[in-house]
């Protein structure tokens, strides 16, 4: 009798309600088109929205900074691991957010489940949309601060949980500005007026926003013309920008005391120098290219339209994450290999990435994309709603 053997039945339990997960091998860079186990295929599942991982700018900014200062950081931002290409891209990202200053994290996750324990604890609470991110989800638990949960984009309920909680100390409302597997936006300019009204904080993750949305690729904040106004703004550099990392960008005392505070700042190696160079460029191009976000929505749309005119159901998504929502996990997964077996790569999201009985296809274009691979993509849609 092995202490391990409780292994066995807890993964079984997995496989038979259809939530196996397996790793599969990309063996080429993420452009339109990726050689897939073996097979090159149409990618619908990648965050490489402009496709600029891949752009040479980008690059040869990698490839000069790893010649400059190798391959690793050697250690911790606080330590040794602050290079000058720290500075450089936390001064660009603070330039392009409208903020004051801007602190960049190993990734996404670990800026959000740092900067929410910042913010809120104890004697705290923190209202948080039910569609959130993970990360925000996580950082929520971490803060050990008091949590209500506001229905998906409802203003109306978040107004009501604003009135009945003001006997917290501070409050906090957190709240994605694109849903990652929604595709829809966050109603901002509603959710900022009652921050202001009710003297709370407002954190937005706009990792899926950043690069894509607004003025210059801005993002959310700037979509809904809300610049200067009192929002945090997280982020990532690991879609739209191409690279790897996550950020937070607000006021010059708050950038300072995550710092002083922030776990998952101050207990983490700092990035390869690789990848912040390539992100400083990836923000340079991002400023220069609106062809590419031209390129991105038409392709969203073109997609988009000829998917409804199949017969698929698509939720209303505003963005270029196209949720083709199917319920079961296994119908999920059996429709994913199916377009596989057409030369189209479009995984199945299932629980615990979305809510039970919503597993889904969530497919995402990219600007590279060509017509000729968005047109086979929907040539494969078009044959398995024949079947």
């Amino acid at each position: 009798m092995s202490r391990y053997d409780w292994l066995d039945p807890e993964f079984a339990a997995i496989e038979q309600v259809g939530l196996r997960r397996r790793l599969r091998t990309v063996m080429s860079a993420p452009t339109g088109t990726i050689h897939l186990d073996g097979h090159d295929v149409v990618l619908l599942g990648s965050n490489n929205y402009l496709g600029l991982s891949t752009h040479p700018e980008v690059i040869t900014a990698a490839v000069e900074a790893t010649q400059t200062f190798g391959t690793g950081a050697s250690g911790s931002r606080l330590i040794s691991g602050n290079s000058e290409l720290y500075t450089t891209l936390e001064s660009n990202l603070a330039k392009t957010k409208g903020t004051e200053a801007a602190l960049v994290f190993s990734s996404g996750y670990a800026a959000n489940t740092s900067v929410i324990p910042v913010l809120a604890g104890e004697g705290d609470l923190i209202l948080s949309d039910a569609l959130n991110h993970a990360s925000l989800i996580d950082g929520c638990r971490l803060s050990r601060a008091s949590k209500k949960i506001y229905q998906h984009c409802d203003t109306g309920h978040l107004r009501t949980l604003l009135s009945e909680s003001t006997a917290f100390r501070r409050r906090l409302i957190v709240t994605d500005g694109v849903f990652s597997m929604d595709g829809d936006i966050a109603p901002l300019p509603d959710i900022c007026d009652l921050a202001a009204q009710y003297d709370a904080m407002l954190l937005v993750d706009d990792a899926h926003g950043f690069g894509v949305l607004g003025k210059d690729g801005r993002g959310t904040v700037s979509h809904f013309g809300l610049e200067g106004k009192e929002i945090i703004q997280m982020g990532t550099l690991s879609k739209a920008v191409g690279a790897l990392g996550g950020y937070i960008a607000g006021n010059r005392t708050l950038i300072e005391l995550l710092i002083n505070r922030a776990r998952g700042f101050i207990f983490t190696t700092g990035l390869p120098p690789a990848t912040l160079a390539a992100a400083n460029a990836a923000l340079d191009v991002i400023r220069s290219s609106p062809e590419l976000r031209q390129n991105l929505r038409s392709h969203a749309k073109r997609l988009k339209t000829a998917l409804i005119d199949l017969g698929y159901t698509l939720l209303p998504s505003e963005t270029q994450i196209l949720p083709l929502v199917l319920g079961n996990p296994k119908r999920a997964t059996s429709l994913a290999e199916a377009l596989l077996t057409e030369g189209v790569f479009a995984p199945a999201i299932r629980p615990p990435a979305v809510p039970t009985g919503t597993s889904r296809l969530r497919l995402t274009v990219m600007a590279t994309h060509t017509g000729t691979e968005i047109q086979q993509a929907i040539e494969a849609f078009a044959t398995l709603s024949e079947v």
